[in-house]
């Protein structure tokens, strides 16, 4: 089964990106490093549920 979340910013709290992931095989929530255009850098970005 797939679910859809949002990946939120770090730094300005921002959700700039959206993704999906097989709930079976990936348990964990997921923490990126990803380019964020309101701070201008690239920080982490965690899971967020939609």
């Amino acid at each position: 089964m797939r679910i859809t979340f949002e990946l939120e910013c770090s730094g300005c709290k921002r959700r700039n990106y959206s993704s999906n992931k097989n709930k079976n095989t990936t348990t964990q929530r997921l923490e990126l490093k990803k380019y964020c255009p309101f701070c201008r850098k690239s920080l982490m970005h965690k899971e967020i549920k939609k």
